[in-house]
């Protein structure tokens, strides 16, 4: 599934949205994440995971940088999230599954924040975006 022209322009427009709250978002997707899938709360034994932690807000900020670095190379994905994916699946061996569980996330918490800028075009650019970004995590692992 590719990005059309489209897809690309109405992920720019929604994330110049996204970007000024991206902390607080990135906070919401994990804590989602981490209620609806407690399994993946595996890979941060470390962390703080109550709400509004600093670990969390910290985490959810790299979590929703990422992606934004995603959209300002949406044309090669891939190179910009090479280094990511090389540590998700070398260092850290995160299981491919929870990227998907996370863009879920991110989608879902998204839909709630962003009212009526959530259309059924948005919903559906920003899912094969999200679907791409996973794929390019799992990368390595193959």
């Amino acid at each position: 599934m590719s990005l059309t022209k489209s897809d690309k322009a109405s992920i720019a427009n929604i994330w110049s949205k996204i970007a000024p709250q991206a902390e607080a978002l990135g906070t919401e997707t994990l804590e989602r994440l981490f209620l609806t899938f407690p399994q993946t709360k595996t890979y941060f034994p470390h962390f703080d995971l109550s709400p509004g932690s600093d670990q969390l807000k910290a985490h959810g900020s790299k979590v929703m940088g990422a992606i934004g670095d995603a959209v300002k190379n949406i044309d090669n994905v891939g190179s910009a999230l090479s280094k990511l994916s090389e540590l998700h699946a070398y260092n850290l061996r995160v299981d491919p599954v929870n990227f998907k569980l996370l863009c879920h996330n991110v989608l879902v918490t998204l839909a709630g924040h962003l009212g009526k800028d959530f259309t059924p075009e948005i919903h559906a650019s920003l899912d094969k975006f999200l679907a791409l970004l996973s794929t390019v995590l799992t990368s390595k692992y193959r």
